[in-house]
C-alpha cells in the first residue's frame, strides 16, 4: 500500500499521552512532591488558570468545528481528506494539541501543582515525537507541495 493511502497513526495517541501526563502530575505531587508549589496570589493564578482553560477549550472546539466544516478527519488515526489551513490552523498546525497543552498548564495554575508544567511540556514533546511527525509525513504524502508551503508559513505549535 502506498503512503498516500496510509493512516497517519494506528491509534489516536495524543489524548492518551495527555491523560497520562495529568495522572502522573497528580501522583508526582502526592508521592514525590519535590517541586515547590506554584502558588502566589491565589486570585491571580485562579484567574489566569481559568482564562487558560477557556482558551484551551475554545481553541479545541474551533479546531474540531473547522475540520468538520472542511469534511476531513478529526481523529489523528484517520486519513485526511483535505488540507485545512483556515480557522485556528492559520496560526498553528496543531491547535488541538496546543489546546491540550494549555489545558494541562492551566491545571497547574488552578491546583498549585508545579508538576503539571513538567507534565504539559513532556506531553507536548512526546506528542511531537509520537504523533505529529507521523501526521506530517501523512500530510506530505497526500498533499505534497501544498503542505510544504503551509509548513513554511505556519508554525508547528505557536
Amino acid at each position: 500500500m502506498n503512503a498516500y493511502r496510509l493512516k497517519p497513526l494506528r491509534y489516536p495517541w495524543p489524548p492518551v499521552v495527555y491523560v497520562l501526563a495529568i495522572a502522573v502530575a497528580f501522583l508526582a505531587d502526592r508521592y514525590v512532591g519535590l517541586l515547590p508549589p506554584a502558588r502566589g496570589d491565589g486570585y491571580f493564578f485562579i484567574t489566569v488558570g481559568g482564562l487558560l482553560v477557556a482558551l484551551a477549550i475554545a481553541l479545541d472546539i474551533w479546531a474540531v468545528k473547522t475540520l468538520l466544516d472542511c469534511h476531513t478527519a478529526v481523529l489523528p488515526n484517520r486519513c485526511a481528506q483535505r488540507l485545512v489551513t483556515t480557522g485556528p490552523f492559520r496560526f498553528t498546525r496543531n491547535p488541538i494539541y496546543l489546546g491540550y497543552t494549555l489545558l494541562t498548564l492551566a491545571f497547574g495554575l488552578l491546583t498549585g501543582n508545579a508538576w503539571f508544567f513538567v507534565a504539559g511540556l513532556t506531553a507536548a514533546a512526546l506528542t511531537t515525537m509520537v504523533a505529529i511527525r507521523c501526521e506530517e509525513m501523512h500530510l506530505l504524502a497526500r498533499f505534497g507541495a501544498d503542505f510544504e508551503h503551509y509548513c513554511q508559513r505556519t508554525r508547528r505549535w505557536i
